[in-house]
């Protein structure tokens, strides 16, 4: 997990490059669009927020260039936990150790989320990679926060519910587009879910439950909108065209 951590930090640092560009050379340089903003105090939500949105798109963007990151759960979730955990850190002064321990404490949930219903897009659309990422990140950051297992518990259902349905569209079939920003959406999930819980606030779903509803979702869901790139997004004519700028007719 401390190896995890550190190679979160490094795919956090290479996103942050202006000239970053993906082989498709469809997305690059938001990272640092997103930092600028907050550094010179442009963004309307805060500090906080806006450093979890810079940093979830620049592991994502990493990703996209093919960089070294972590894929927790999944590659294309894989801005999320970095996101909101290293934000935290910075914030509340958190050290290493405690980030290893809510580390841990995300991998459990995502086991449970993977033997109870799935991470892959493939088999239940973005709410299995973005969804669970999201209640991985919400959970941790409740436990680093110093919150209880029960309040833990409750951040996890309440950004699975948050993220239910969600469909899985990647244009041109990369992991680019809508996916890179979807990492920053689900960075600020994991954050309103984890506030919630801190504050008392109980999800009247528990999460056992919010995630079986989430594989009877994605069981429900068209192929169309679980990875094929059939649907949703990149199905749009502005997808399509992006498809034949990066592959060709």
């Amino acid at each position: 997990m401390k190896a995890s951590l550190t190679v979160m930090k490094e795919s956090v640092a290479a996103g942050m490059n202006p000239d970053t560009r993906s082989v498709s050379g469809l997305t690059g340089g938001d990272a640092y669009k997103m930092q600028q903003a907050v550094d010179a105090k442009r963004n309307i939500c805060g500090k906080v927020f806006g450093n979890a949105l810079a940093k979830g798109l620049a592991v994502s963007e990493t990703n996209a260039c093919m960089g070294r990151i972590v894929a927790a759960p999944t590659a294309g979730s894989c801005g999320i936990i970095p996101a909101t955990l290293l934000t935290i850190a910075e914030d509340r002064d958190i050290d290493d150790d405690s980030l290893t321990m809510g580390l841990i404490t995300a991998s459990g949930i995502g086991m449970v989320i993977a033997n109870k219903a799935t991470l892959a897009g493939a088999e239940g659309g973005c709410q299995a990679e973005c969804g669970a990422a999201s209640a991985m990140a919400a959970a941790a950051i409740t436990e680093i926060c110093g919150g209880t297992p029960q309040m833990a518990a409750h951040a996890c259902a309440i950004a699975i519910k948050n993220i239910l349905g969600l469909v899985c569209d990647p244009v041109a079939g990369l992991v680019e587009i809508p996916c890179i920003k979807r990492n920053a959406m689900g960075a600020a999930n994991a954050l309103t879910a984890a506030e919630l819980a801190l504050a008392g606030i109980a999800s009247a779903i528990p999460a056992d439950e919010a995630i079986l509803a989430m594989k009877k979702v994605g069981d429900t869901m068209s192929p169309a909108l679980r990875e094929t790139a059939d649907g949703g997004l990149a199905a749009t004519p502005t997808g399509i065209k992006l498809h034949k700028q990066v592959f060709g007719k």
